[in-house]
């Protein structure tokens, strides 16, 4: 098999697979991302001791996709798994413990059901180190490309043509679109019209998270747990959940401290417009409603994600179908969350699968 030229946009952690794999092949791979940093939502920042999630908080326990891939990242070894299993809600009063599972079923995490309630994995340093190993292990042999963006793609007679934004066009044998499905829709839509244009109408839906840190002595709770859900947000100005991130996994915070997560889901003006130190404190003041927390966060976190979550309905499974039957033929695939299922092990699949069919093409 011939030596191919592959672009793939977007440097979440399905476009980091199809990377990987098309090198491991020998193929010329040119990695694209917008952003100044790959790994999408799996993101970690490191500060004396605390160790905090912007992005997912950890894979599913039962997961098949993320360990082989760590194992090839050189981390195999930086596995963790969750320190505790119970979960409560906070029922207006104080806090009662679920039934395992319970907690992701209220939420409408979008998992098998297999995986509710059998907990998380993830890296001593956080979810980023995977994608920060990948980036090493990559760097050598693909063109990495950041704070590139690409505007649009079109089958050539050759391959097809990659336009990036200062109007430069690139020539290349396939394309990986690994972008979220607004991006998909601009990407493609000149070249493939209603059936890409449809994906500018996929739901989405916007987070944000606060993670607040005390000297542990300040909050008079045992912390057992791996936290809890808020079935009514309105209870606690709108917060959705609360990990107790330092209890559910090693190494979060140090130990005479306790680093906990809220996750709210903002309204557009609220996200756009509140800044950080008015979601913290408004964090502050939800968790005092619901623990006995003496003083203030000695710190906060605060971690954006504007229309970043899609949503599976039937009609955007639709959507991707019409546009994939649209692109078969041409040597252009989609991979990644945005089109294959929530979940980091989905969005490993979908480059996985990605990277085969370019394989068959060829």
């Amino acid at each position: 098999m011939s030596m191919q030229r592959i672009a793939v946009i977007g440097g979440g952690i399905a476009g980091l697979t199809v990377a990987l794999r098309r090198a491991q092949l020998g193929d010329q791979i040119s990695l694209f991302e917008a952003n100044a940093r790959l790994g999408g939502q799996l993101s970690t920042h490191t500060e004396d001791g605390f160790v905090v999630e912007h992005g997912a908080e950890g894979f599913v326990a039962r997961s098949e996709a993320v360990p082989p891939l760590a194992g090839e990242a050189g981390i195999a070894d930086q596995v963790v798994e969750q320190l505790e299993q119970r979960s409560f809600r906070f029922d207006g009063q104080g806090l009662v413990e679920l039934l395992p599972g319970e907690a992701g079923r209220l939420l409408g995490f979008q998992v098998p059901a297999d995986d509710l309630g059998r907990g998380i994995h993830s890296f001593w340093q956080g979810m980023g180190e995977l994608p920060a190993q990948l980036e090493r292990t990559l760097s050598a042999r693909v063109e990495i490309h950041l704070q590139r963006s690409i505007e649009r793609i079109a089958p050539s007679p050759s391959g097809v043509i990659v336009l990036d934004a200062h109007g430069q066009s690139l020539d290349f044998d396939a394309a990986i679109v690994a972008t979220t499905a607004p991006s998909a829709a601009r990407l493609l839509g000149d070249a493939f019209g209603p059936s890409a244009s449809a994906l500018r109408e996929a739901p989405l839906l916007s987070s944000l998270t606060v993670s607040l840190a005390y000297r542990r002595d300040a909050i008079a709770h045992p912390l057992d747990g791996t936290g809890f859900i808020v079935p009514e947000p309105e209870q606690l100005g709108g917060v959705r959940a609360v990990s107790f991130s330092s209890s559910k996994l090693p190494n979060r915070a140090p130990t005479d401290h306790a680093l906990l997560r809220l996750f709210f889901r903002p309204s557009e003006h609220d996200l756009l417009t509140l800044s950080d130190s008015a979601w913290s404190e408004r964090a502050e003041r939800a968790l005092s409603l619901a623990l006995p927390v003496h003083g203030p966060a000695q710190r906060a976190f605060v971690s954006r994600w504007p229309n970043a979550l899609p949503v599976f309905d039937p009609a955007q499974r639709a959507r991707v179908t019409a546009l994939e039957a649209a692109l078969s033929g041409q040597p252009i695939w989609l991979a990644g969350a945005a089109f294959h299922g929530s979940g980091i092990d989905a969005a490993i699949r979908s480059g996985e699968r990605a990277a085969l069919a370019i394989a068959s093409r060829g």
